[in-house]
């Protein structure tokens, strides 16, 4: 199987030296110590937050968006069906985590700022569920380090449904972002799903630095 090179321009393109493609999401619900070094990055104080972990390793912490992540919340179902075309048919996802019945996608710096603006000229946006766009000046809650145990008395309301687990993750754009929604939305709409814009060549699917699998089949229109 071959690969061709990374274009930062294609947010179809593969990530800087992954071969391959990825088709099975993958779920993780611990972060590493690599994972955790990225979180607290965010923060203009990032040894408070490891400080905090320290103590209290099992809960959530507030961390400021548009350094280090922007996130795109987005409701449960929405949110699950986006992540699955991210990574069935799209570029993949970076972390990702479940919060009070919303999904958080965490994506990179700026797409908060340029979504909402896509989706304004996007006609399948009347389609979508509301989004909320978290980036700079704002803060997101994220969940603990690790799951709770077996013996607590109910599901945590905040928990990771792909952990961070390396120090500088591949985060979607608000291009990949607004693809794999407009895709979601025709879908359940019945409509034909059109095929990504070919740029540089032929599309390929990112690869998180964790997985290597097959080329995922073209879709049929």
């Amino acid at each position: 199987m071959t690969s061709r090179q990374y274009d930062p321009r294609d947010p179809f393109s593969l990530r800087p030296g992954a071969p391959g493609t990825p088709s099975r999401l993958p779920r993780s619900a611990h972060v590493t110590l690599a994972g955790a070094d990225w979180l607290a990055s965010a923060s203009p104080f990032p040894r408070s937050v490891h400080a905090l972990w320290i103590d209290c390793p099992a809960s959530p912490v507030v961390l400021p968006c548009g350094v280090a992540f922007d996130v795109v919340s987005a409701p449960d179902l929405f949110g699950r069906r986006v992540l699955d075309r991210l990574w069935e048919k799209g570029p993949g996802s970076g972390p990702v985590a479940a919060q009070r019945g919303r999904l958080q996608l965490f994506a990179a710096p700026g797409t908060a700022q340029r979504l909402p603006a896509l989706l304004g000229w996007e006609e399948w946006a009347r389609a979508m569920p509301p989004l909320l766009c978290h980036g700079t000046g704002d803060a997101v809650t994220v969940p603990p380090l690790y799951p709770s145990g077996p013996e607590e008395p109910a599901p945590p309301v905040s928990r990771w449904v792909v952990a961070p687990e390396v120090r500088h993750p591949w985060l979607p754009d608000a291009e990949a972002l607004l693809w794999a929604c407009v895709r979601v939305a025709r879908a359940a709409a019945g409509a034909p799903l059109a095929e990504p814009p070919a740029r540089a060549g032929q599309r390929s699917a990112n690869l998180s630095p964790k997985l290597s699998s097959k080329v995922a089949p073209e879709p049929a229109l």
